[in-house]
């Protein structure tokens, strides 16, 4: 029987811990071109004022696109961000240089077009 409780309490605090967020907020971006094929290797960095942005100052992350064309940011705050995309002569200029306001303690995912 002191073994039920015990087994009881144990799963209880498990089921607790569980409970308190695990996931960070991040972002999983996908880059892909006007025909919509995934591009590799482009340079992404989200910004979190558009002072910033403009000035392509103060990145507040930086990353580049894997073989599928996702870069993953972790640990965000959970804000809208401005974004830079640029491989070779294509960018994302005048096609949604905001991304919406990332939900706290998910994983947010969002897709930028370049021409």
């Amino acid at each position: 029987m002191k073994r039920f409780h015990f087994l009881a309490i144990l799963l209880a605090a498990a089921l607790t811990l569980s409970g308190a967020q695990l996931i960070k907020t991040s972002l999983n971006l996908t880059v892909r071109d006007e025909l919509g094929n995934t591009v590799q290797g482009a340079t992404v960095n989200l910004y979190e004022t558009e002072a910033n942005y403009t000035e392509e100052k103060n990145p507040a992350a930086t990353g580049t696109t894997d073989a599928k064309g996702v870069v993953k940011f972790k640990e965000l705050k959970a804000i809208p961000y401005f974004v830079i995309v640029r491989k070779g002569d294509l960018d994302n200029a005048g096609a949604g240089e905001q991304i919406g306001k990332l939900e706290a303690n998910k994983i947010n995912k969002a897709t930028v077009i370049i021409r």
